[in-house]
């Protein structure tokens, strides 16, 4: 089995070296960068399975860092902060990131979600060479790339696990609890904004990528659940 590397990003030495000793005893191979600008450089030469990133950092805070990993990267965020607002939750969802932990934390906490996070990112790569298509979008399981027709369609981590588990039970209806569980995990205390939000930036960037239906319905009161282009199979039909 290959060791999980975790890379910590944290302004304070003294979070770096506790977050370092239990994460260690866990057999997992950890990387330190004091810096958003060190985390960014470490990620484009390493390979990283995870990332512990502090939002309350100089110069290049959490935010921003999480962010311009999304912009080339999938690799899960566990964002820390002592921000606990669910604004700043739903903001830091928004960006791309994994889960939250709020400061002051138990380590035995922080150690039960970096595993949660790291069994699901594990049951995903196990996926081989699969692809899933609907209509003019399709969905490459092994490089995580989507494309609509032949444009690229660049989501971010959640967005992608969303869509894909949507596609992978096409026309099964799921309320939006079901997938704040199955996406976010049961651990996750958000709304459904967060849901809702996710939903908005998929549609959005479906059809600036040249998409001509709306993939994503919405059963009002309920949830979501995926949907074919109806011209398309109105044309196929006649």
């Amino acid at each position: 089995m290959i060791q999980k590397t975790i890379l910590i990003v944290d302004d304070e030495q003294n979070m770096r070296d506790l977050l370092k000793i239990y994460l260690q005893r866990q057999g997992w191979a950890v990387i330190e960068a004091s810096s958003g600008l060190e985390a960014l450089d470490i990620i484009s030469r390493e390979t990283i399975h995870l990332v512990i990133l502090d939002i309350m950092m100089p110069e290049l805070n959490g935010w921003q860092v999480c962010e311009r990993i999304r912009e080339t990267s999938n690799i899960p965020i566990l964002l820390l902060t002592a921000r606990n607002t669910t604004k700043d939750k739903i903001h830091g969802l928004n960006l791309g990131a994994d889960d939250y932990l709020t400061k002051p934390f138990e380590m035995e906490e922080l150690v039960a979600r970096v595993q949660a996070i790291l069994r699901r990112a594990s049951a995903q790569s196990m996926v081989t060479s699969e692809k899933i298509s609907v209509d003019e979008i399709t969905i490459d399981l092994a490089s995580k790339q989507v494309k609509v027709n032949d444009n690229i369609v660049h989501l971010s981590h959640k967005e992608f696990e969303l869509l894909l588990l949507l596609a992978s039970n096409p026309y099964k209806l799921f309320s939006r609890e079901v997938l704040l569980d199955r996406i976010w995990s049961i651990d996750f205390y958000g709304d459904f904004r967060t849901i809702d939000q996710h939903v908005k930036n998929i549609r959005y960037k479906f059809k600036k990528g040249g998409c001509s239906f709306n993939p994503i319905k919405t059963v009002w009161g309920f949830g979501y659940q995926l949907q074919r282009n109806c011209n398309h199979e109105e044309q196929h039909r006649s």
